[in-house]
């Protein structure tokens, strides 16, 4: 046992991922529901994790700081696009008309990532999330890239994800994680447009379009918030980026576990 309280061997960091609220069907059931692809968790079990489900609900700060106490690092999933309204723009005609469940889900993540980023929480977006993160920050998105580039290479459709070379940015860290070029699943029509306040670019692809962005450790060299535009849990024989989250998260989770210790001390002492 670690003389702070935290056993990396035995207390794995819990990690908490985001979650769909749509309507689902299963067997003769036809409901709402918060869901997940299993991959994600997958993904977070071979890394060294423990994963909870976050659903979509309606919060304020209170409820949010609850949520956050609870885990060690966060993933924000793939889904939906974010409503335009969120980023001051209108909804191009390829943008997901946004309802209730949505704005429901893109205001709890919105509430996650500021919450996460102020207590310094380890923070993965993917997909969806790379976008969340970015318009939490105050950026936009390019709501259709075919507009922009011409072909729907990084959106074919039908559930196929099509294969991009991504370069990463030297001194990232997507780069420490991935390497100067990784090949990534893409299924993505939207991207990053102008990056949110204290956001780098950390990976591009072919086509000059952002994959992958991070907190600047310049301004915040504590911080661990990373997020790629591909989706790195189908492919599980890779776990970068999965094992560089746990990483992370353990290590918050031992920092937070001494300053519990520390409080317990100075209270006994008085």
């Amino acid at each position: 046992m670690a003389s702070n309280g935290f056993d990396v061997g035995t207390d794995r960091p819990v990690i908490g991922l985001t979650t769909y609220l749509q309507p689902a069907q299963t067997g003769v059931w036809d409901v709402r529901a918060s869901f997940l692809p299993a991959i994600y968790f997958e993904g977070v079990g071979l890394a060294g994790g423990i994963s909870v489900l976050l659903p979509p609900q309606p919060v304020d700060e209170a409820i949010t700081e609850r949520v956050l106490d609870g885990i060690d690092g966060l993933i924000v999933t793939g889904g939906r696009d974010v409503d335009p309204a969120a980023y001051d723009s209108p909804r191009h005609p390829a943008t997901d008309e946004p309802v209730a469940d949505s704005r429901t889900r893109d205001a709890f993540e919105f509430a996650l990532i500021q919450g996460a980023l102020r207590r310094g929480l380890p923070v993965l977006g993917i997909c969806r999330g790379a976008q969340v993160l970015n318009v939490a920050l105050g950026g936009t998105l390019h709501q259709h890239l075919p507009d922009v580039l011409g072909h729907a290479h990084h959106q074919q459709g039908n559930a196929v994800f099509s294969t991009s070379t991504i370069t990463t940015v030297p001194g990232t860290r997507v780069a420490s994680l991935v390497g100067g070029s990784t090949d990534a699943q893409c299924y993505h029509h939207q991207a990053i447009d102008r990056l949110g306040d204290g956001l780098i670019v950390s990976a591009s692809d072919t086509d000059g379009v952002i994959e992958a962005v991070e907190v600047d450790p310049e301004r915040h060299p504590h911080h661990w918030a990373v997020a790629v535009q591909w989706h790195p849990e189908e492919r599980l024989d890779d776990l970068r980026l999965f094992a560089g989250l746990v990483a992370a998260a353990t290590s918050y989770a031992t920092q937070k576990t001494a300053q519990k210790t520390a409080q317990k001390t100075r209270k006994v002492s008085l």
